[in-house]
């Protein structure tokens, strides 16, 4: 049961939006990055979720901790951008623009030698393929455990999802990774 005192600092939390933004930004970014597959539509996702979250703060019971409650709000939006495929015009764009990654490959960080940088490149390059191919729920849930080391039971708080659904889920896609990776950790 939450107290009274504690709900009042999750109210307190959400009505400030540069520290909500600046506290919780770069592991919503990163998730709904990674989920989408897509830098600029993951920004507009992460934006959309802190104004939505902003904007709906006044409803915000507690029941779950304020990032829990990002999450979810995040999640609902990147099923929502999966359902109605909005922003076909920048996957197509996206489809014929550099990589990023490729041009920040590129350049030397002094830190690693080309080789060094270049196994690693390809090595994630290979996971990302590898979790493209898994289904939206394993893809998910392998995401928040991996990327942003939620518990299995934020996890499911996030998604609603029954906490052995997830483990079942989180299984499978270690699985298949494991498998499009030939077995390695």
């Amino acid at each position: 049961m939450i107290r009274l005192s504690e709900q009042v600092e999750f109210i307190s939390e959400l009505d400030d939006i540069d520290v909500l933004v600046r506290t919780y930004k770069p592991r919503l970014l990163r998730f709904v990055a990674f989920s989408i597959g897509d830098q600029d539509i993951a920004e507009s996702i992460t934006q959309d979720c802190f104004l939505r979250a902003y904007n709906g703060r006044a409803s915000f019971r507690g029941d779950c901790s304020v990032s829990t409650w990002l999450f979810s709000i995040a999640n609902n939006l990147i099923r929502d951008h999966l359902r109605t495929k909005k922003f076909q015009f920048w996957r197509k764009a996206r489809a014929t623009a550099l990589d990023i990654t490729d041009i920040a490959s590129s350049v030397p960080d002094g830190m690693s030698s080309p080789e060094t940088r270049m196994l690693a490149h390809e090595r994630a390059g290979q996971v990302r393929q590898a979790i493209e191919l898994l289904s939206e729920n394993q893809r998910r849930v392998f995401l928040m455990r991996f990327t942003e080391e939620l518990t299995l039971q934020e996890i499911s708080d996030t998604i609603g999802m029954p906490i052995n659904t997830v483990k079942t889920h989180l299984h499978r896609a270690v699985v298949a990774v494991r498998a499009q990776l030939g077995g390695s950790r």
